[in-house]
């Protein structure tokens, strides 16, 4: 099956495999659509809107705005609701059409006549009953606003502890479906402020004023039709259009891509299938507005009023109600509304249409499949001319459908893909100038240091620099008895360790490391050199688990081998001694480099650290522990590794001691608790043992049998030799003067 696939690659060619997988890889995160991707998308939008802002055109609505120079003349906010009452009262003497509130009111007056007389009692009796006899500023304003067609606001909050504590649910607002029932993909908020009950019996509608950011904190879209507390609401702006033209009821159009729009005074305003638009920001511009502080001094243009679509709310700076907008600037929360009201009745909305997300990717596969097809037979120059152009046409499609048609089409995944692919090819093109150097190193050194070479020719010299590495020796265990298993085949021994090397450098070569030499059945490794490696110390020690269970899985076809053999009438087919493997890997300074003569020299290391983990893999057979590490790893890997101490000792030819650890598990051993617990008595055991507490060093031991029993590490070896030792100390005592170091007698 493999061998077909490399047919079938080499006939389309491998760069052609490679474009495939990167455009499935591209199709698959465009499904997805995650953040980042949006984000893209967003951005490509946003520089479209840059570009080209939407013209204004005067329509008929105004922003009375509670600006600055409104507060300096009528202080602070919050107002007296009586002040807001005799604004509602000239706006309806203006003759507006409709006002709508950018505002919640969902707390008493605190400046109310009754409240204020409550909120001081240090005022005399006769005072707080003439204050107490004045009539509530809330049924005031209510007042006002029953006189007109007043439409307040709501929002929602960001839990329940912040919604209205009475319990009342959202008034309805008459509304119908049109079509399948889709309401699901409405934006839905299941608690919102409202306001208090005096001032919302007296309203002619409600809306939702909440708009949501995208990820990135810009304010590109808004839901014209939302769900509150399980009533239908349309956004503040739709809702100030809804009772402006008579208040009858509104309806959802639906298919089976969700929302298709909202009807309002028989016309269709379309939206995406979530009940949302994309409004066309045009520039901030001051003929939108009308300062508040004019409307109550009567001092605003008649004209400027009436018959108007009028919507309250704050730009003062000092109120904070400011969004970042795709025209990279901040707008204020009521001219947004503005914008969308602008966009309905001016028809000039974006639209973003349900099939967008499916075409888009239906062309990101037929215009990948083309680059993917063509450019390999191109030459550099040519494929880069290609890739520019038929970005350029991708690109200003997009920006036709946005300036012709308003419609959002996204350029940006294609943009990416079209980069990878052209890199692709220019590394494609490089690597057919590298084949000689290629062709002449990959037998000999590791994969990361052909390519340094490659890129680096001047790197081929004699020499070596310091560095500190991580070393690797490995060593088949019983490979004198495998040898005498293929006597008479010695040429299927060949490929017994062809194929078990083989199995031993793909560990090596996973976890990042560079090959130094075979040495008949011994591998030598090392890590952090030609190219550095932050984390070598914890790569080789993984590099080393995966060696220990690739051989024994190894081990296991070679004995079923044997068994069909001998199961086949093979007389020679007497069996294999099981095939294991004993690790030592040791971290330290080294000399690294090419080194060897003029005309032959191979990449290796040398020096102490070097020479010590060779004897840590000697040390691994007798006390039965596979992977063998010396201190400096063991420092560098005990937190993420599962690692025990196993002796202080003096390897053959050093004269320092040298404390030694055995590498028994990875980060799942680790985590085990019956690990913690040997591990504890392990250390309990070393220690007994060092102060010459055989006794208590005895009792350890049984306690790492038992908890051996259960992880199944097989430290019978190990154990054997400390009781060994300890029967032969309790005869024949070493002295005050031991101090604990154990002498190696083999390498």
């Amino acid at each position: 099956m493999l061998g077909r696939f490399r047919r079938f690659a080499r006939s389309i060619g491998w760069s052609r495999i490679a474009g495939l997988a990167v455009l499935a890889a591209l199709v698959f995160l465009r499904f997805a659509d995650p953040v980042p991707v949006q984000t893209l998308r967003h951005i490509a939008f946003d520089t479209f809107q840059r570009i080209k802002p939407r013209p204004y055109t005067p329509q008929p609505v105004v922003i009375v705005d509670i600006d600055e120079a409104s507060l300096r003349a009528y202080g602070q906010w919050p107002w007296s609701r009586t002040r807001l009452a005799q604004l509602v009262e000239n706006l309806t003497r203006y003759g507006t059409a409709a006002t709508a509130f950018d505002i919640v009111f969902a707390e008493e007056d605190r400046l109310s006549p009754d409240l204020f007389a409550k909120d001081n009692p240090s005022l005399s009796t006769r005072v707080k009953t003439e204050l107490s006899a004045l009539p509530s500023s809330d049924e005031t304003f209510a007042a006002a606003i029953a006189a007109g067609r007043v439409v307040l606001g709501e929002t929602s909050v960001r839990s329940r502890r912040d919604a209205n504590e009475d319990g009342r649910k959202p008034v309805a607002v008459p509304n119908a479906m049109l079509g399948p029932d889709k309401l699901d993909f409405l934006r839905n908020f299941e608690t919102v402020v409202q306001n208090i009950p005096v001032i919302e019996k007296a309203a002619s509608g409600y809306g939702l004023f909440t708009v949501l950011p995208d990820a990135d904190g810009v304010f590109r879209r808004v839901g014209l039709a939302m769900k509150a507390e399980g009533q239908m609401r349309l956004f503040l702006a739709m809702e100030l259009l809804r009772v402006a033209t008579g208040g009858s009821a509104f309806a959802i159009k639906t298919n089976e891509a969700g929302i298709e729009g909202i009807v309002l005074g028989r016309q269709l305003v379309r939206t995406g299938a979530h009940g949302d638009v994309w409004p066309w920001f045009s520039k901030s511009r001051p003929e939108r507005f009308v300062s508040a502080k004019d409307v109550l001094e009567f001092a605003a243009p008649v004209d400027a009023l009436r018959g108007k679509l009028v919507l309250v709310g704050t730009s003062a700076i000092g109120l904070e109600d400011y969004r970042a907008i795709p025209l990279g600037e901040l707008m204020a929360g009521v001219e947004i509304q503005a914008q969308v009201l602008e966009g309905v009745l001016s028809d000039q909305l974006l639209v973003r249409p349900n099939y967008a997300d499916i075409a888009e990717i239906a062309l990101l596969i037929v215009a990948g499949l083309i680059v993917i097809a063509v450019l390999p037979m191109l030459s550099a120059k040519m494929a880069i001319l290609v890739s520019g152009s038929v970005l350029f046409a991708l690109v200003a499609g997009s920006w036709l459908a946005f300036d012709q048609y308003r419609i959002l089409l996204d350029p940006s995944i294609m943009l990416a893909m079209l980069m990878v692919l052209m890199a692709s090819f220019s590394y494609i093109a490089e690597e057919r100038q590298r084949q000689q150097i290629r062709g002449a190193f990959s037998q000999y050194v590791s994969p990361k240091l052909v390519d340094q070479l490659a890129d680096e020719p001047d790197g081929l010299q004699l020499g070596g620099v310091k560095r500190d590495l991580t070393v690797l020796f490995s060593d088949i265990r019983n490979f004198t008895g495998i040898s005498e298993s293929y006597k008479e085949h010695p040429e299927d021994l060949t490929i017994l360790m062809n194929r078990l090397l083989t199995d031993l450098s793909d560990g090596i070569l996973e976890y990042d490391g560079t090959i130094d030499k075979f040495m008949g059945d011994a591998v030598m490794a090392f890590w952090n050199a030609p190219l550095d490696h932050d984390d070598h110390a914890y790569s080789a020690c993984k590099a080393a688990l995966k060696m220990v269970v690739d051989v024994a899985a190894f081990d296991a076809t070679i004995q079923q081998e044997f068994r069909e053999r001998a199961e086949a009438g093979e007389e020679e087919a007497v069996g294999c001694p099981t095939i294991g493997i004993g690790i030592g890997i040791n971290t330290g300074e080294c000399i690294v480099g090419n080194m060897g003569s003029h005309s032959r020299f191979d990449y290796t290391a040398l020096g102490d650290t070097v020479n010590l983990g060779s004897r840590l893999e000697g040390q691994s057979k007798p006390y039965g522990i596979l992977i063998v590490i010396g201190s400096n790893t063991a420092e560098l890997v005990r937190k993420r590794l599962a690692v025990i101490e196993i002796d202080l000792i003096r390897v053959k030819g050093k004269t320092e001691p040298e404390h030694i650890f055995g590498l028994v598990g990875d980060e799942g051993m680790l985590a085990t608790p019956k690990f913690t617990d040997l591990a504890r008595h392990n250390a309990d055991m070393l220690r007994a043992y060092r102060k010459q507490d055989w006794d208590t060093a005895t009792a350890s031991l049984e306690l790492i049998r038992e908890c051996d029993d259960v992880l199944g590490l097989n430290l019978d070896d190990y154990t054997f030799i400390y009781e060994t030792r300890i029967a032969e100390f309790s005869s024949n005592p070493p002295g005050q003067a031991w101090d604990g170091v154990y002498s190696a007698t083999s390498k």
